[in-house]
């Protein structure tokens, strides 16, 4: 498996004083961009992989799964998340979420994706369908029809 956990750090202090927590994640790269993402129970986000940057989930909310395939194997690894977990998943990866519950996170990329020539490479996993970005999927070409960002 190559996606795993990736632990916080933090200062006791901001515990200790009563008003809370504060967590800290210092990846080993600059982060470059994040996405804010809303997964509805039962859907999945993914079936791809990254060729050109790493990515780090950080769910916010809910309960899910993210599962990695091994390509050369067919070998399924998962990951069980829930609120306030954080995995890092390496480039060229395959990997699918499955949302338990509604969920929202949070991806930060090591490269912006509109500086990546090939940002994601689609490949259904057998874990289920429906990403907008996948040529097999029924909404790919009404909802895909532009791989501009609408701002």
């Amino acid at each position: 498996m190559r996606m795993r956990p990736f632990k916080p750090t933090c200062n006791l202090n901001t515990i200790r004083d009563g008003r809370g927590a504060i967590f800290s994640f210092v990846p080993p790269e600059p982060i470059y961009e994040w996405t804010h993402q809303f997964i509805k129970a039962g859907k999945v986000r993914g079936n791809h992989c990254h060729p050109e940057f790493d990515e780090y989930i950080l769910l916010v909310n809910g309960a899910g799964v993210e599962v990695e395939k091994d390509e050369q194997t067919g070998k399924e690894y998962f990951l069980y998340m829930s609120k306030g977990e954080c995995i890092f998943i390496p480039r060229g990866t395959y990997h699918v979420f499955l949302a338990i519950t509604d969920c929202e996170s949070v991806s930060f990329l090591t490269k912006r994706w509109d500086d990546c020539k090939v940002p994601i490479i689609h490949q259904n996993l057998g874990l289920g369908t429906g990403d907008h970005g996948d040529p097999q999927s029924p909404y790919y070409k009404e909802q895909n029809k532009s791989a501009e960002h609408i701002q």
